[in-house]
């Protein structure tokens, strides 16, 4: 039987890096979102740009799932790298994945929503497959941290490694997508590349620099993992 891989990315760069894997495509519109159905190897891959934050993607990934059912959802995109470990290129595995926005109350833990996990956890086999690729790109596991701020300085980046010490991308959306999917118990992975650094001098010519000069090679790192899944 075909495998469904649902596919979700914030900004229209990042939808094109995808698109243009694809093969066979055909453009689905459901309700507000258009998503574009294609075959990437033996699967069909159904392709959405949900846009930018928390209520997009969570939108996004559930109507997604209500219309094609899919056997898996990958969230892939940049992210920005919070961790010395990591460069400009790498790719950062969301084992697990965290708000850094959150607050319920003092009966929560930081970036709990109540009644679910602190922690959202990448479904094991993705993660195994993601981190045994044969690649270049330097590829690591660990915890992705999301909330609705596009982080651009020392002090910001600060407080979310103070919350979450071993963070070591941050986006907008993974968060939400996680939330969604563990609610409707559909495995789920982030596949974040590391685009800039926030905090550093000239970040943001470091983050044009990526899509510029090194957009292409990384995006092959998801097309291998989305022909191995």
């Amino acid at each position: 039987m075909q495998k469904t891989i649902g596919v979700l990315t914030a900004m229209s760069v990042e939808y094109r890096q995808v698109a243009a894997m694809l093969q066979e495509t055909e453009t689905i519109q459901s309700g507000p979102q258009e998503f574009l159905v294609g075959k990437l190897g033996e699967s069909r891959v159904v392709l959405l740009q949900c846009g930018i934050g928390k209520t997009n993607a969570a939108s996004g990934v559930t109507n997604l799932i209500m219309t094609f059912h899919p056997d898996c959802i990958i969230s892939t995109g940049v992210a920005g790298g919070i961790d010395a470990q990591l460069d400009v290129m790498d790719v950062v595995i969301g084992r697990e994945v965290c708000y850094h926005d959150v607050y319920c109350g003092d009966d929560c833990d930081p970036g709990q929503v109540q009644g679910l996990p602190r922690l959202f956890s990448g479904d094991p086999r993705l993660v195994e497959i993601a981190t045994t690729l044969e690649t270049d790109v330097h590829i690591v596991p660990g915890l992705i941290c999301t909330g609705d701020q596009f982080i651009t300085n020392r002090d910001e980046l600060d407080v979310i490694k103070g919350k979450y010490p071993q963070g070591l991308a941050v986006d907008m959306e993974s968060g939400a997508i996680a939330q969604v999917c563990l609610l409707w118990s559909v495995p789920f992975l982030s596949f974040r590349i590391i685009s800039d650094t926030p905090g550093v001098n000239a970040h943001f010519s470091q983050y044009l620099n990526f899509w510029d000069t090194m957009a292409d090679k990384s995006f092959t790192v998801t097309k291998e993992f989305l022909s191995r899944i």
